[in-house]
């Protein structure tokens, strides 16, 4: 594990497979944000503070990962600055069991050609009717894929995840995103977009 402070308000933390195993937690666990995930996190973050003097406490925090096919995962934390009212309550974090095939998984990308390239490469290696939703929004000049639903094992979530990556990023926080493209982005396509948006690719 290895932790930059990149600004005042930003850091970044990189892991790789063998920091994951040491506390136990594979691929699909960490993608899927399991309790053991969240576990970690928090870890990281107070060795940060520790370190670095990056105190989280009383601020909002921004939070994207970036998995490379390569086995390395990098988030990028940013503090989120603004001024919250003294009397304002604090929200307390709830732990919770979650169904990983039920998450939702969110990957950004430049142009609606790297999905549809993504889409027709994640076709030739994996069984896509085993991802029953999928759907495309563009928001902020940017072209979002929303997966949910994904009925793999954890080898074939690997190899899926590691092909989308290839060509966009992993966003974390994806029920989060997937509210806000509702309300905020434009559908592309609603429904089936692997299959979709497979077929543009050239």
């Amino acid at each position: 594990m290895k932790i930059e402070k990149l600004s005042e308000n930003k850091i970044r933390i990189i892991l790789n497979m063998q920091d994951l195993e040491e506390k136990n937690i594979d691929f699909h666990a960490f993608m899927s944000n399991s309790i053991e995930t969240q576990d970690l996190f928090f870890d990281m973050l107070e060795r940060a503070e520790k370190e670095m003097g990056f105190i989280t406490k009383d601020y909002r925090l921004m939070i994207e990962l970036l998995a490379s096919s390569d086995g390395y995962f990098i988030l990028t934390v940013t503090r989120v600055i603004s001024e919250v009212p003294e009397n304002t309550p604090k929200v307390k974090v709830r732990k919770k069991n979650v169904n990983p095939n039920k998450l939702i998984s969110t990957y950004r990308f430049n142009s609606f050609e790297e999905i549809a390239d993504s889409c027709k490469y994640v076709k030739s290696i994996l069984n896509v009717k085993k991802v029953k939703y999928s759907s495309v929004y563009y928001y902020n000049k940017e072209y979002y894929l929303v997966v949910q639903d994904i009925n793999l094992n954890i080898q074939e979530f690997k190899r899926f995840h590691c092909a989308i990556i290839e060509f966009g990023t992993f966003i974390i926080e994806s029920e989060l995103l997937e509210a806000k493209l509702k309300e905020y982005g434009k559908i592309i396509v609603e429904k089936n977009a692997i299959n979709t948006c497979a077929k543009y690719s050239k």
